[in-house]
């Protein structure tokens, strides 16, 4: 079963994606970066939702 800081990461990672393209496709290193974080953010969200959903399982 897949949780909602999965499902919350598993969004940040695509809009991370899709801005950092449109950074570099703009030339706007701003957003670029704004895009590499938010892909980041989106990474841990579901790495933490990962763990917490084999914590649950577990017990």
């Amino acid at each position: 079963m897949v949780n909602k800081d999965q499902v919350a990461g598993m969004v940040k990672q695509v809009k991370g994606s899709v801005k950092k393209a449109a950074g570099k496709a703009t030339g706007n290193r701003r957003i670029e970066a704004e895009g590499s974080a938010d892909k980041i953010a989106g990474k841990l969200q579901k790495t933490y939702g990962d763990v917490k959903d084999r914590v649950r399982k577990a017990l």
